[in-house]
Order: C-alpha cells, then structure tokens, then sequence
C-alpha cells in the first residue's frame, strides 16, 4: 500500500448530502474518487469484501441499531492482510496519480475508528442535516417509521461524536451550510486538509430541506398523526438539540 498517499473518508447518513459533497470533492485535481463501480454512488462499501456493507445490518435508517455494524481499532478485521486486501479492491476505482484518494459511504459514521486504524494517513469530514429533513427523505426508501428514523439520527451522530475523539484528523460540517455558505464552508475543508477546493461544476440547490419541513408542520397538524409528532417531539427534542437542531420553531 502506498504510505505516500492521504485519505480521505466522507461520513454522514443517508440523505445528508454525502453524494454532493462527495461530487464536489471527487473532481478536484488532486482528488481522486472511486469512479466506475457500477454501485450506487460509487460507495467504498460495496465494492469491497473486507466488512459488511449497511445492507447487511438493516439497511438505510436501521444500520446503527446493530451493535455488529459499528467497527472500531478493537475489531479482529484489522490485521496486515486486510489492510492490503481493502486497499487493493479499492485501488482499482482511484486514480493512484493523485495524492489525495476519497471514499464515501454512509456507514463510515459509525466505523471512523476502524478506518483510521486500517488508514492511519486519513481525513474524515462528516455531514449531518437535520434530522426532520433526513428522516423524511429517508422514510421512502427504509419503510421505518418517523420515530425510529429521528432514534436512528440520534444514535448515529451519539456513536459518530463519541467516536470521533479519537480521530486524529477530522471535521463535521452541516449540510445546510454546504448549501447555503458553500465557498465558506468548502475553504474550511480546503485548510482542513491543505488543498484547495472550489465548487465549479456542482449545482447547489438550496431550500430543499422546506419541502420536508413542510410535511412535517401539515404532519404535526394532521388528525392522523399529530399525537404522533408531539410524541416524538418530547422524547427525542432534547438529545436532537445537543447536535444544534430542533425539531420544533424552525
């Protein structure tokens, strides 16, 4: 495996913004992604055979409830042999020209630790966006309901923060930033991991996140489900809040 190269890992749930920021990133000069997979999103974990993919565990809004998703430097996948295996079945997806080699999957949020121990010369930035706008973008494709979504956002970003003491390089952005201050916010990557980075091709588009939290004010009023929400708001409000969101007055 080449010492001479940086990685860089992008993390955040499903739903996120994983995918632009990963875009953006990907088609910087010194940048390579892994490109032509034939997977979803070009994602790392499904184009190696070293751990199991998301899927395995539940899928998307579910993989964080398993205990056996979440990986750290105390996992027996961590030897030598590994190491040089995950690389080479990554290798064949990057442009090993460039000094910085990126990978995105949204169950890095959960397994920083791991990567870090597999990849010690790593850069981990993760996007989170709020939880209303997540889990309502999310519903369609994990068929879970609100209040597992909004637990699932928690437990995630609980694992994520905790973990990411131990990281040596890492930074969490939000995607509403990203979308609304995107040259900021792409200049603090760009110190972050002393290259620059600028948006050129990547269109942003900003208020998607209204559309969700509309639904969720028709939902909150709805004779159907309003007991619903004001459950969810009670239980979950005050641990969504410690991550700066809310899920009331937005």
């Amino acid at each position: 495996m080449n010492q001479n190269k940086k990685f860089i890992f992008i993390s955040g749930l499903h739903r996120s913004g994983t995918s632009l920021l990963y875009k953006i990133l990907k088609k910087q000069k010194n940048i390579s992604g892994l490109s032509n997979t034939n997977e979803l999103e070009d994602e790392g974990q499904h184009v190696q055979t070293v751990f199991e993919p998301a899927f395995s565990f539940g899928g998307v809004g579910k993989f964080g409830f398993d205990i056996n998703a979440r990986l750290d430097e105390r996992s027996k996948l961590i030897n030598d042999k590994n190491k040089i295996k995950l690389f080479n079945e990554w290798k064949r997806y990057w442009d090993l020209e460039k000094e910085y080699l990126l990978e995105k999957s949204p169950p890095n949020i959960i397994r920083t630790r791991f990567l870090q121990s597999m990849f010690p010369n790593s850069y981990f930035i993760n996007i989170t966006r709020h939880p209303i706008a997540t889990s309502l973008a999310t519903k369609k494709w994990s068929k879970t309901s609100l209040n597992s979504l909004i637990n699932h956002w928690i437990t995630c970003h609980k694992i994520f923060e905790k973990d990411s003491k131990e990281i040596k390089n890492i930074i969490n952005i939000k995607y509403e930033d990203l979308i609304n201050n995107t040259d900021e916010v792409l200049k603090s990557i760009s110190i972050f991991i002393n290259l620059e980075i600028k948006n050129t091709t990547e269109e942003i588009r900003t208020g998607i996140n209204d559309k969700y939290f509309s639904k969720w004010r028709k939902l909150s009023k709805s004779i159907f489900s309003k007991i619903q929400i004001q459950k969810i708001t009670e239980k979950y409000n005050k641990e969504v809040m410690h991550f700066n969101y809310n899920l009331k007055d937005f």
